[in-house]
């Protein structure tokens, strides 16, 4: 078991030993790794994770771990990109019901629309996103390679999908004309300008940085704006004495454990679909082998390509 020292309180260390005990054997009998996305819970990220990270970081890991059965500590479209990169692979979620509002607002459907309106219009895709909608992209991206690929198309206009306030932060870093989906994580647009105006208020010579996926008045706001990966390095690299992290708060709790003379003030906006991934479930699901993630072939062929393009982009 990993050393959770001053990550969690005793006892509540105490209290998870067993499961994670549990868990470790099985992935040893399994052959099994897991993900884990930073946004899981300190319990989870430090406890039982073998490998971390932001999306983008996950996606690499998933096609080339060695392992036979993956465990997504994440949301679903994650899993789906695992299986898409690693068919041979079983790949496993912990809940089923670990969604996410972004992916759901787009489909394949949309897509096909959006193609014949726009003819000729390279769609650029979020990963936050279902495999069908992949399967009808030319490319997919994340918030930390969203600019270079866009770039990389060498065309004079895209689409991006689905996320609206990533797509217009992505458009202000590039002369490349965006036209735009109106998407939006339920967690990143709860955020407001107002609040962060608060927090430097509150404490003074507070640092503020925010995730693109953000409404524009909260960048505006921002001293850094970044990707999950560009946060952490961000933190890492300058060691603020006081950092605001506006982002999903389990990812400053992590970070914290990492970084432990700056200190964070936590903006509490939780993730509802990942707060269903928890150790019992990722013990469930190894102990049972439940919730396979599979993909139908004709999709998942055509949703790979465009992740590996994604893969092939380096910003």
């Amino acid at each position: 078991m990993r050393n959770l020292a001053g990550v969690l309180p005793d006892v509540e260390i105490a209290a998870i030993t067993p499961v994670i005990a549990e868990i470790e054997a099985l992935k040893k009998e399994r052959r099994a790794v897991v993900l884990a996305h930073n946004y899981m819970t300190p319990d989870i990220f430090h406890g039982v994770a073998d490998l971390r990270g932001d999306s983008l970081a996950l996606a690499r890991m998933a096609a080339e771990t060695d392992a036979e059965v993956i465990v997504m500590a994440g949301v679903h479209f994650m899993a789906e990109t695992a299986k898409i990169l690693s068919p041979e692979k079983t790949v496993l979620i912990p809940d089923l019901r670990a969604g996410c509002s972004l992916a759901e607002s787009i489909t394949g459907a949309d897509v096909r629309l959006l193609r014949q309106r726009y003819p000729g219009v390279p769609v650029v895709t979020y990963v936050n996103t279902s495999a069908d909608v992949k399967a009808e992209s030319d490319i997919c991206c994340t918030s930390g390679n969203a600019v270079a690929v866009v770039e990389s198309l060498g065309a004079d206009r895209v689409i991006f999908l689905p996320d609206q306030y990533l797509g217009r932060w992505v458009a202000s870093q590039t002369d490349v004309d965006v036209i735009l989906w109106h998407g939006s994580c339920m967690v990143h647009e709860r955020f407001t300008a107002e609040e962060l105006r608060s927090y430097r208020k509150d404490h003074p010579g507070i640092r503020v940085i925010a995730h693109p996926e953000c409404p524009p008045d909260v960048l505006a706001e921002a001293d850094f704006v970044g990707s999950t990966a560009g946060m952490i390095s961000w933190v890492e690299k300058n060691r603020p004495p006081r950092v605001v992290m506006v982002t999903e708060c389990s990812m400053s709790d992590n970070v914290a454990a990492e970084v432990r003379d700056v200190e964070f003030v936590r903006p509490c906006n939780l993730c509802p679909h990942m707060k269903r991934i928890t150790l019992a479930g990722i013990a469930d699901s190894l102990r049972h082998m439940r919730h396979e993630v599979k993909v139908p072939a004709a999709i998942a062929e055509r949703a790979r390509r465009a992740v590996t393009r994604m893969l092939e982009v380096r910003p």
